[in-house]
């Protein structure tokens, strides 16, 4: 067990890696509540963007020279720092992308091609707009059937009728880790088990997880994992989609260009080898580089200690948010992290935003790219207070009193 003085230490020593957060907003200090969106950076990630551009930068993979080859080299070590993170089999399973939305497409473009007229993908009501967007349209072009998980009143995915969603027509389940705007802990295990079982894959989107827990692939046995580098104190701009070997390598690349190729005359293309088959052009290399560093960095953390504080905030920002009359939490699961999504009373969620801004609190308002989730609930949206382990019970403290008088301007 660890105490709560060790656990403030570390704490501490981790809020102080990240410089933005001794900004202020006016006369009052930063009080950053919007990790859901994208998370801070510590220095260490904010250094290696200056030093490769500063000492490596170049093309990769195809140059002789010196800075081509230490590019190359620091790109391909970053890989398999993700490997290692996520406990993939092999690096060539990482596949670079623009993050979570351009996994999502990648897959639905790629994989989709597989399938047949009558085929059947299985998301849920609670996904985000990018894992719902990419399928809707990639089964109007195939002739493919979307059906959905519907929601309960608690923000849980109602799985009472799991066993006729996902039937030998299944083809891909999709679905999120962790809700962006409930903050509930899917049963991606059980799903998963479920899926396999009538031969359908599964495409894990962990844009909202990965920063708050580990994940091992491996164990998860997911087909497809996708997530997003700047929600993971990585550059925004990058991301990865992991995929096992074996499917890959049955999947048409996603775009052509340079790199994703062995040869090219004009009447035939062949193809390169994993991971560079869907990896066409030149990618994003400092930021590929620097993902590696912020994963490298995350690694060396004690996660579990910090994994605990996170949990302990999330409890004590719910009940301290009670305190206040006519509030009204969206996403009550009993399995959840890192968001409190919540209106108070019939306030709209921007002006109250707004008036916390002005005493330096920053929070999401609004649909939070969720729009089923809102029609759902029979909301415009909510004003959602997402967290991340250098935030502090203090910061919640100084949130809810802001809170308290934003309310009581707007009464």
């Amino acid at each position: 067990m660890y105490s709560i003085r060790s656990i403030l230490e570390y704490l501490e020593g981790i809020r102080n890696q990240f410089p933005i957060l001794k900004t202020t907003v006016g006369k009052y200090p930063l009080i950053y509540f919007d990790n859901g969106a994208t998370s801070q950076k510590p220095q260490v990630v904010i250094d290696a963007i200056a030093h490769y551009y500063t000492h490596e930068n170049a093309n990769i993979h195809r140059g002789v020279h010196h800075l081509s080859q230490l590019a190359t080299e620091k790109y391909e070590w970053s890989r398999e720092i993700i490997r290692k993170f996520l406990n993939a089999q092999h690096s060539h399973e990482i596949i670079f992308t623009s993050g979570t939305t351009g996994g999502i497409n990648l897959v639905a473009s790629s994989f989709g091609k597989l399938l047949s007229a009558g085929d059947e993908i299985l998301i849920s009501e609670m996904e985000h707009h990018s894992n719902i967007v990419p399928w809707q349209m990639m089964c109007e072009s195939h002739n493919l059937t979307l059906k959905y998980f519907k929601l309960t009143e608690t923000g849980e995915l109602d799985l009472t009728e799991i066993d006729s969603l996902i039937n030998p027509k299944t083809k891909l389940v999709a679905i999120t880790h962790v809700s962006n705007a409930l903050g509930t802990i899917n049963p991606i295990e059980k799903m998963i088990e479920k899926a396999h079982s009538v031969g359908a894959k599964v495409l894990v989107d962990a844009a909202q997880s990965l920063q708050h827990f580990k994940v091992d692939v491996q164990k998860l046995d997911c087909d497809f994992l996708v997530f997003s580098g700047h929600k993971i104190f990585g550059p925004t701009g990058t991301g990865v989609l992991y995929g096992k070997e074996a499917i890959l390598n049955t999947m048409p690349p996603y775009q052509g260009g340079g790199d994703m190729i062995k040869t090219v005359s004009m009447q035939k293309t062949v193809y390169n080898e994993l991971p560079h088959k869907f990896e066409a052009g030149t990618p994003n290399i400092s930021g590929g580089i620097c993902l590696g560093v912020a994963v490298d960095w995350l690694s060396k953390l004690d996660l579990l200690k910090l994994e605990k504080h996170e949990s302990d905030l999330l409890v004590y920002a719910t009940n301290r948010i009670k305190e206040i009359e006519g509030v009204k939490i969206y996403g009550e699961a009993e399995n959840k992290c890192s968001i409190l999504s919540f209106l108070i009373d019939d306030l709209h969620p921007y002006d109250v935003g707004t008036l916390l801004n002005q005493q330096g609190v920053a929070v999401r308002t609004g649909h939070h790219c969720t729009q089923p989730v809102m029609d759902f609930f029979k909301i415009p949206g909510t004003i959602r207070a997402s967290f991340a382990f250098y935030n502090t019970k203090a910061e919640v403290d100084f949130f809810i009193d802001a809170l308290k008088r934003a309310v009581n301007m707007l009464r």
